[in-house]
C-alpha cells in the first residue's frame, strides 16, 4: 500500500511512471475497451487515403475519440486510485466509474474550451485594437506592443489552465453540487502551487507528448517518400492514446493527492470513502 504524503516534481513524475508500469496491463485493457472503435476507425482512415477523402469519417472518428477518452480517464483514475489503497484494480470496478462520470467531465470540458475561447477573443481584440495605433506611432514600438501581447497572453493561458489543472480527478472522486463546481475547486486547490504544475506539464509534454509529435511527422513525411512505412508510422501512432492517456491521469491523479495532502488531511480513509471502499 503507497504513503500519501506531499511530493516534488520529481516524484510524481516517477510515482505516476511506477504506477503506470505495475498496472500497463489493466491499462492497455481499459485503453482497449475505451479506444478501439475510434482507433479502428483511424486505422481504416489512414489506410484507404488519408483524412482527404474521409473527412466526415474522421470527424466521427474524433467525437468518439473525445468522449471515449473521457472514459478512459475516469476509469485510470479508479485504477490508479485502487493502487494507492493497496486493493488489486478490478476491471468492472473502472469501467464501471469511466462510464458514470462522462457527462460530468464532458461538461467541464466543454467549460474549458469555452473559458479558454473567450481568453483568446480577449486577446485577439486588444491586439486588433490597439496595433494599428501603436504601428502609426513608430514600427519599433508596434513590434514591442505585439510581442508584449503575445507573451502576456500566454502567460495568462497557462496560469489559467494550471488552475484548472485538476478539474477531472476532482469531478471522478469528488461529490459536487454540481459539474461547474470542480473548477472552483480545482481553482482552491492549486493556489500558490501553479509554477509547480506548470513544471510538471512542460516535463510530461517533452517526455510523452513531443515524441509522439516527432512520430507524427515521421509519419507524414514517410508517407511522400515512402508510402508503406509511413501509413505503418500512422497505424501505430493510431493505437498510441491507449497508452498516452492512463499515463496523463497517473500524472493528473498524483498531482490531485500532493494538493489535497498539502491542504488537507487527506489519506488513505478519505481517499478509501470518496471511492466507496469501507
Amino acid at each position: 500500500m503507497a504513503d500519501l504524503h506531499p511530493m516534488e516534481l520529481g516524484e510524481i513524475l516517477d510515482g505516476a511512471l511506477t504506477i503506470f508500469r505495475h498496472h500497463l496491463g489493466m491499462f492497455v485493457k481499459v485503453g482497449v475497451v475505451a479506444l478501439w472503435l475510434p482507433v479502428a476507425i483511424t486505422v481504416y482512415i489512414q489506410l484507404a487515403g488519408g483524412t482527404e477523402q474521409h473527412f466526415f469519417l474522421w470527424f466521427v472518428a474524433q467525437l468518439i475519440s473525445y468522449f471515449a477518452g473521457l472514459f478512459l480517464t475516469a476509469a485510470a483514475i479508479r485504477v490508479i486510485s485502487d493502487s494507492y489503497m493497496g486493493r488489486p484494480p478490478e476491471l468492472g470496478e473502472a469501467l464501471s466509474l469511466g462510464a458514470s462520470k462522462i457527462w460530468p467531465l464532458f461538461v467541464v470540458g466543454f467549460g474549458k474550451t469555452i473559458i479558454m475561447f473567450l481568453l483568446f477573443a480577449v486577446a485577439g481584440i486588444i491586439v486588433s485594437v490597439a496595433a494599428p495605433a501603436m504601428v502609426s506611432g513608430g514600427s519599433a514600438g508596434a513590434m514591442l506592443f505585439i510581442v508584449i501581447a503575445v507573451l502576456g497572453g500566454c502567460w495568462l493561458l497557462a496560469f489559467v489552465l494550471c488552475g484548472y489543472a485538476v478539474t477531472t480527478p476532482v469531478v471522478v472522486l469528488e461529490n459536487l453540487g454540481g459539474a461547474f463546481d470542480a473548477f472552483g475547486r480545482s481553482w482552491d486547490l492549486t493556489r500558490g502551487f501553479k509554477r509547480k504544475i506548470f513544471g510538471i506539464a512542460v516535463v510530461a509534454f517533452l517526455m510523452i507528448y513531443l515524441p509522439i509529435m516527432v512520430i507524427g511527422g515521421l509519419g507524414g513525411y514517410f508517407r511522400l517518400t515512402s508510402p508503406v512505412i509511413g501509413q505503418a508510422i500512422e497505424v501505430f501512432s493510431s493505437g498510441l492514446p491507449i497508452l498516452v492517456y492512463p499515463l496523463s491521469s497517473c500524472i493528473v491523479t498524483l498531482i490531485y493527492y500532493d494538493l489535497r495532502v498539502r491542504r488537507e488531511a487527506f489519506d488513505l480513509q478519505v481517499l478509501g470513502q470518496q471511492l466507496g471502499i469501507t
